[in-house]
């Protein structure tokens, strides 16, 4: 298996972890009644719950998008050292990126999210 599709499967365990902390933090902020509930006046989380919530969030919008250019640059044969490099950026990067946003750090949390971002290009560009 690639580098490239290795780090995919690391990506999706990283956000099924994220998953994890998001649902504990909520679970202390409201407790199991109103998480096993519609949810139809549950109120935002706040602090390190709410950040592991938009950390986890933003983790899934940035997976598909890993996931699409993976997957295609896979399919076509496209896989090199940069798309391998472009894979590692996005994983590591993305792996920071939880810990930053959780400890509330939010320059350095942009900076972080930017080398992710820079990861997903290098893959594009192999790709066009």
């Amino acid at each position: 298996m690639s580098i490239e599709l290795k780090l995919r499967v690391w990506s999706v365990a990283l956000a099924f972890v994220q998953c994890l902390v998001a649902v504990t933090g909520a679970y202390l902020q409201v407790g199991l009644p109103t998480l096993a509930g519609n949810r139809e006046k549950m109120p935002a989380m706040i602090g390190w719950a709410g950040r592991a919530e938009r950390a986890h969030r933003n983790m899934l919008q940035s997976l598909v998008l890993f996931t699409a250019l993976v997957l295609v640059a896979h399919a076509a044969g496209r896989l090199n050292g940069t798309t391998a490099l472009g894979a590692q950026l996005f994983f590591w990067a993305r792996l920071a990126y939880a810990g930053v946003y959780l400890a509330g750090l939010p320059w350095i949390r942009t900076g972080v999210w930017g080398v992710s971002v820079l990861g997903l290009a290098l893959i594009f560009v192999q790709l066009i």
